[in-house]
């Protein structure tokens, strides 16, 4: 169903206005300033679009590219403190899980490290989205979205998941606007990664530690590594460059309980294809783990990685097709920045294109920014965030849950459909109805009033006739699962 159609149905039926949804004072916001809080964050909370009216969009811009400056609020920090798998340590995870031990021994271990997992799962999950609403971070959220979602790992892969929080917390959002490079080789380090895409199995043929299950090539990571995280698949790599990129990265792989690491990466020089290698039509000269950082320092580097990533992000911030004159702009800053993501994205928010008032309010929203939007919207203080957990699951988008490498779709194409719509629905029907139990406690239906300077503002008149016609306590919940605001 395309968008004409939600309107067509909108503009159909009630005649009343709905007072007390839009206030004329607030009837008509600056949409260069919708437009910031839309795309910069999730969508605005109460207060927002008056605050970001007084200080400029050009200085909300500023403010957002440095999160260091602003502080997050005593409540938020006391809520993800309550979650003891967030400070969980990556090499302690690592040493636990390769412990050795009799049959028995194992299989009993293996039992509690599921049991770990699910916890681990659940409290990553839960501080994810209480950041996504309550940080005034709104960017620094965004992007944690964007560069998880780039270089995905399955948290239900075997037990990968155990290392779910400490992937995001270590690998992701350091560098979601550092280097790129830097949160490449993050990523291609980081135990979740190692485990999920099986490079910690990858290892020489015909090498001295070749035995057991660590006895053959895996091209697995080599492959996504150019496919996915670098080049793209235009890149202009061949199968023979992803046969010697494999066998570069042989020997990297998890740490073990008797030779640990604080990271658990560990090279095992034992493993170590030793033969000298061309990629790219680049001889490298290094050896032994360096090799393999040579090689990401080559793949970041390379004019198809500044394109790729350049379109990627040109695609998230500003439309599903984007001009080639921005992605051109964004490549040429890319390389002429060594792949720093903060003047990237400081040029595309300052391009012609990102203001293009053609692009405003037509991002199809996926359903995780669906609902991050709606609740930021009601102006909910969350107390309890497993429910949104399961919403998620319902909305056909579970965090965390992205089976392939390649991440979840960001286009209308993956999203808009019939089902879909009627899921949103239903879980803004329910929001706007004071029964998701954010709040730990039943609460009173949201007043449409509430939502006067978020989501009503981004109602056309029709649809407002249409929500007049309804009785009072459905209002709310038609306004959040209007249309309109399924668009940012």
């Amino acid at each position: 169903m395309k968008r004409r159609a939600f309107v067509s149905l909108a503009v159909v039926g009630g005649t009343a206005w709905l007072s007390g949804i839009r206030p004329a004072a607030a009837a008509t916001p600056d949409p260069k300033v919708l437009h910031v809080l839309n795309r910069l964050g999730f969508g605005p909370r109460p207060g927002d679009v008056a605050r970001v009216s007084r200080m400029g969009v050009e200085r909300y811009i500023q403010e957002q590219l440095s999160p260091e400056k602003l502080r997050e609020p005593a409540n938020l920090q006391r809520q993800l403190n309550k979650f003891a798998t967030l400070k969980l340590d990556s090499g302690d995870l690592v040493r636990e899980y390769r412990r050795p031990g009799s049959r028995d021994q194992r299989r009993m271990r293996r039992r509690m490290l599921r049991r770990k997992r699910r916890q681990v799962v659940e409290e990553a999950r839960s501080a994810r989205l209480l950041r996504a609403v309550e940080s005034p971070r709104q960017l620094e959220e965004v992007m944690v979205d964007f560069w998880f979602n780039h270089f995905n790992v399955y948290a239900f892969k075997g037990l990968g998941g155990l290392w779910i929080g400490s992937y995001e917390r270590d690998a992701i959002r350091p560098y979601v606007m550092g280097n790129f490079r830097e949160i490449l080789g993050a990523t291609a380090k980081h135990p979740a990664m190692l485990l999920y895409l099986d490079n910690w199995r990858n290892t020489a043929p015909d090498s001295p530690g070749a035995r057991g299950r660590f006895k053959g090539l895996n091209e697995n990571y080599a492959r996504e590594l150019m496919e996915l995280h670098t080049m793209g698949a235009d890149g202009g790599y061949t199968q023979k460059d992803v046969e010697t990129l494999a066998r570069v990265l042989t020997g990297w792989g998890l740490a073990n309980y008797r030779r640990s690491t604080d990271t658990g990466f560990y090279f095992d020089a034992r493993r170590h294809d030793v033969q000298p290698k061309v990629v790219l039509g680049q001889q490298l000269t290094q050896t032994g783990e360096q090799e393999g950082e040579a090689a990401l320092d080559l793949l970041a580097s390379h004019p198809s990685t500044a394109k790729f990533i350049s379109f990627k992000l040109a695609q998230y911030f500003v439309t599903d097709n984007p001009p080639q004159r921005l992605v051109d702009r964004l490549q040429k800053r890319f390389q002429a920045t060594q792949g720093n993501i903060r003047a990237v994205l400081a040029t595309l928010f300052q391009s012609d294109e990102f203001w293009d008032e053609r692009y405003f309010q037509k991002k199809y929203k996926t359903p995780y920014r669906y609902m991050i939007s709606a609740v930021r919207s009601a102006g909910i203080d969350i107390k309890n965030p497993k429910p949104l957990v399961g919403a998620l699951a319902q909305l056909s988008m579970p965090l965390y849950g992205a089976q392939t490498p390649d991440g979840y779709d960001q286009v209308e194409k993956a999203w808009l459909n019939p089902d879909g719509m009627m899921r949103r629905l239903n879980f803004a029907v329910l929001l706007g109805g004071g029964r998701s139990r954010l709040e730990m406690r039943q609460r009173k239906p949201i007043e449409p009033g509430q939502l006067s300077d978020t989501a009503a503002m981004f109602l056309q008149p029709g649809t407002l006739r249409i929500i007049a016609s309804k009785r009072r306590g459905l209002r709310s919940g038609l306004i959040l699962g209007s249309p309109e605001f399924m668009y940012h």
